[in-house]
């Protein structure tokens, strides 16, 4: 049911992020290229890593899990961000996603990383209710900050001293 990405799922899980973004009512936003997909997961140096479920019924990818890893100073050790998780919409209830999250968790304990992480919107209650479902807590205690577009240049091109 869950496998690791191949360069061949590249051009269907590009569809799935912009089906994601759409749903997230983000899809202008959504400019990765499938090449630009492809390069961070197989390229010459991967920073990102991917998973899919595949029904068992008809052999077809029906959702993603997209994850990188991260570093806890605290905890000394790595863990996973998971960028992306998406099940189409009507896969959904099928247990795939569960699956995918818990080959995620799998992997972490596997190798000794100390944390399974991601974001979600305040307003996806399904998803929140979800995750809750699997024991996963918000973290309440942070605000995520982002620089992006020319804020991000702008302070990029700050001379450091």
């Amino acid at each position: 049911m869950i496998r690791a990405a191949t360069p061949e799922d590249v051009p269907l899980i590009h569809t799935m992020v912009r089906e994601l973004a759409e749903y997230e009512k983000a899809l202008d936003e959504a400019e990765a290229t499938e090449q630009q997909l492809c390069d961070a997961l197989f390229g010459e140096r991967p920073a990102a890593y991917a998973h899919v479920a595949v029904s068992d019924d008809d052999g077809d990818v029906v959702g993603f899990a997209l994850w990188f890893l991260n570093f806890s100073t605290w905890r000394g050790v790595h863990g996973v961000y998971l960028e992306d998780l998406y099940v189409r919409p009507d896969r959904r209830g099928g247990g795939y996603g569960k699956a995918l999250l818990t080959e995620l968790a799998r992997i972490c304990v596997e190798r000794g990383y100390g944390r399974l992480e991601w974001s979600v919107l305040d307003w996806n209650a399904p998803s929140i209710a979800f995750y809750e479902s699997l024991g996963a807590r918000p973290q309440e205690e942070w605000t995520v900050y982002r620089l992006t577009d020319g804020a991000l240049a702008d302070l990029g091109a700050v001379p450091v001293v």
